[in-house]
C-alpha cells in the first residue's frame, strides 16, 4: 500500500484509504491513500492516464470508489456525496461555464447553486473580478473568452462560496506561460487565505508551487514527499558551476574541499554537486569563495521531470527519505 504524507502533524483535511477504483478489468487506481493536512498545497503529479483524474473524481464525489474510504473536510464522501460540496471548490480540466450565457450570467448561476444571497454574490464577485482580472469580460459569452480568461473564471467560480478545499484538476492546461504563473499566484494567495489545495497536473515543474507531492503512475502512488526530499532521493543534486580563471583553480579547489565539497574541473572552472542547496550548503560556499566569488557562481537546480523519471525507472513505493 502506498501513502501519501502529510506535510505537517496536523489533523488530515483529506484522508483516503485504500482507494481503488475499476472500470470491468482495468483498475485506473489501485490501493493508493491519501492524507493532506489542512492549509498545504498538495500535488498529485503523473502523466496523462496515470489515475489523477480518477483519484480527484473520487475524492470529491463525482465518482463512487470500488473500494475504500474518503472522508473531506469531516464529511464521509462515499457516505454523503452532496454534502461534501459545500465544503469544497472544484475546477476540472475542462472549465465548465454554461454555453448561451455570459460570464456574469455564470457567476448569478454559481452563486445560487451555492445558496449565496445577492448581498453576498456581489461582495465577493467584487472581490474575485478585480483580482482575477475579469471585468471586461463579464458581459462575454463563455465561448468567447481565451483559454487564460476562461481557466481564470474557472477558479473565480469555484472560490466564489469560499470553500475549505480546493481542488483543481490539470488547472493550467492549455493556457501560455504568463497565464500560468498568474494562476499559481492565485492558487497561493487561496493557501494563504487558509485553503486547502489539491491540484493534479502533468507540468512537473509546478510541485516547486507545493508543499508536498505525490507522484501517481498507473494507478500506484510511487514517491510521496516535500519536493525538496524527491530531488534528494531521486535526482544526482544540484549542480554549483564557479567560473574561475585558470590560475584560480587550483586555490579555490582546496578551499572547497576544506569546506567539505568534491569540486571537479570544468573548462569554466569548478563545479561541486550537492544532494540540497538551502542555507548550509550556500554557508559552506560562501566560506570556501568569500562574498565576491559568490557573484561568479550559477545553481542549477534539478528538473522535476528528471526526477519523475527515476522514480518510474526505480519503480520504489512511497518514498520519502533521502539517499544517504
Amino acid at each position: 500500500m502506498s501513502t501519501a504524507a502529510q506535510p505537517s502533524d496536523t489533523q488530515p483535511i483529506i484522508s483516503a484509504r485504500g482507494l481503488t477504483k475499476r472500470f470491468g478489468d482495468f483498475t485506473a487506481v489501485d490501493n493508493v491513500d491519501v492524507e493532506v493536512a489542512g492549509g498545504a498545497i498538495f500535488a498529485f503529479l503523473g502523466a496523462n492516464g496515470s489515475g489523477k483524474t480518477t483519484t480527484i473524481r473520487m475524492l470529491i464525489g463525482l465518482l463512487t470508489p470500488t473500494q475504500g474510504s474518503i472522508i473531506v473536510a469531516g464529511v464521509d464522501v462515499i457516505q454523503n456525496p452532496r454534502r461534501v460540496r459545500d465544503a469544497i471548490g472544484y475546477m476540472g480540466q475542462h472549465v465548465s461555464l454554461y454555453r448561451g450565457l455570459s460570464l456574469i450570467e455564470n457567476v448569478e448561476f454559481y452563486a445560487g447553486l451555492h445558496g449565496l444571497s445577492a448581498h453576498e454574490m456581489n461582495e465577493r464577485w467584487g472581490a474575485v473580478r478585480e483580482r482575477f482580472g475579469l471585468q471586461q469580460a463579464e458581459t462575454w459569452h463563455s465561448d468567447d473568452l481565451p483559454a487564460g480568461l476562461r481557466q481564470r473564471a474557472g477558479l473565480a467560480l469555484a472560490t466564489l462560496h469560499r470553500p475549505r478545499v480546493l481542488f483543481l484538476d490539470e488547472p493550467t492546461a492549455g493556457v501560455d506561460v504568463e497565464s500560468r504563473t498568474l494562476f499559481w499566484d492565485l492558487i497561493r494567495e487561496q493557501k494563504r487565505a487558509g485553503v486547502t489545495v489539491f491540484v493534479t497536473t502533468h507540468f512537473m515543474e509546478e510541485a516547486d508551487y507545493c508543499d508536498m507531492v505525490s507522484f501517481i503512475d498507473s494507478g500506484h502512488l510511487v514517491a510521496h514527499a516535500e519536493p525538496e526530499t524527491l530531488r534528494a532521493r531521486y535526482s544526482d543534486g544540484y549542480v554549483v558551476d564557479c567560473a574561475l580563471a585558470a590560475g584560480e583553480r587550483a586555490g579555490a579547489a582546496a578551499a572547497l574541499a576544506a569546506a567539505g565539497w568534491k569540486p571537479e574541473v570544468t573548462d569554466a572552472g569548478l563545479r561541486v554537486r550537492s544532494a540540497v542547496f538551502g542555507d548550509a550548503a550556500l554557508a559552506r560556499l560562501t566560506k570556501a569563495l568569500g562574498e565576491a566569488g559568490l557573484g561568479r557562481v550559477q545553481v542549477t537546480q534539478p528538473a522535476m521531470a528528471e526526477v519523475f523519471r527515476r522514480v518510474i525507472l526505480e519503480g520504489t513505493p512511497a518514498a520519502t527519505e533521502p539517499r544517504p
